[in-house]
């Protein structure tokens, strides 16, 4: 899997407009996997317009799974609470599926406790250069990573950290709202694939994956899924990404997903194979 903050050259992008989709790439979507902060949310919040069109993809026959950096604690809520197939927690560490089913564990932990203590240590350390950095509040609902807000670091402070958590043994990634101390290894690609194989059955051709940050690079990789949407927001960090979406949308944030949605139900009209 990527690095998470490769910096492809100026002027690298190709991302295509979502409107130059064919309706036929459209027709084979099965499931919609997709990004929350940033993606699903408008200033941080939900929308009536976004549970909608997640019911309006849901009586269609389009299941839409959640694959967020959120700890554990919050996922476990919004997996029973709202009109989805189930979500992954901790940017692939977990998934929880739709209802109050037990959550299945991603990556391979032996001591949860061992493991928290080991994060907590690899926080202090890089405390010690970047004593501003603050624990995340929903840090204490977490199990497999450790976050701190991403505050007003710079690109070139993210790198220096990223390379510190790779010095100590450690897979580091950031979004829009916090950095990620996280097992190596551990990405949304990853444990999305996982879930594909051992739990709603669809392959990586019949998913749409959707994001915002470099959290979600790597969901724009087209070696493991060809159909990928940023909404606008996306180009706030395109040239961050090594793997940059396949299309970007008009519109930011949930009116970006929004209007998605809304090309999915309208490929619906389409005989679907």
């Amino acid at each position: 899997m990527s690095r998470h903050l490769s910096v492809p050259a100026e002027g690298s992008t190709n991302l295509i407009p979502l409107s130059k989709i064919s309706s036929t790439c459209l027709s084979n979507i099965r499931l919609v996997a997709t990004d929350m902060d940033g993606t699903l949310t408008k200033r941080g919040k939900f929308t009536a317009t976004l549970l909608q069109a997640l019911e309006d993809l849901a009586a269609s026959g389009i299941p839409v799974l959640i694959v967020t950096g959120r700890s554990a604690g919050w996922v476990s809520g919004l997996s029973s609470l709202m009109p989805i197939a189930g979500a992954m927690a901790e940017n692939g560490g977990l998934f929880f599926p739709s209802g109050n089913q037990k959550p299945v564990t991603l990556t391979p932990i032996a001591d949860l406790a061992e493991h928290r203590q080991h994060l907590a240590i690899a926080f202090k350390q890089l405390q010690t250069k970047f004593p501003q950095i603050q624990e995340s509040a929903d840090n204490r609902f977490r199990i497999t990573d450790w976050t701190f807000d991403v505050a007003a670091l710079s690109l070139s402070e993210l790198q220096t950290l990223d390379n510190l958590c790779q010095q100590m043994g450690w897979g580091f990634t950031y979004s829009n709202v916090q950095c990620h101390i996280k097992p190596q290894g551990q990405d949304k690609a990853v444990g999305l694939l996982q879930v594909l194989r051992g739990y709603v059955q669809y392959s990586p051709e019949q998913v749409v994956t959707v994001g915002d940050s470099p959290n979600d690079e790597s969901l724009f990789d087209p070696r493991y899924f060809p159909v990928s949407v940023g909404v606008a927001n996306v180009l706030e960090y395109v040239n961050q990404l090594q793997y940059q979406p396949a299309y970007v949308t008009t519109y930011a944030e949930v009116e970006g997903f929004c209007e998605l949605c809304s090309y999915l139900l309208k490929s619906l009209e389409i005989p679907r194979s």
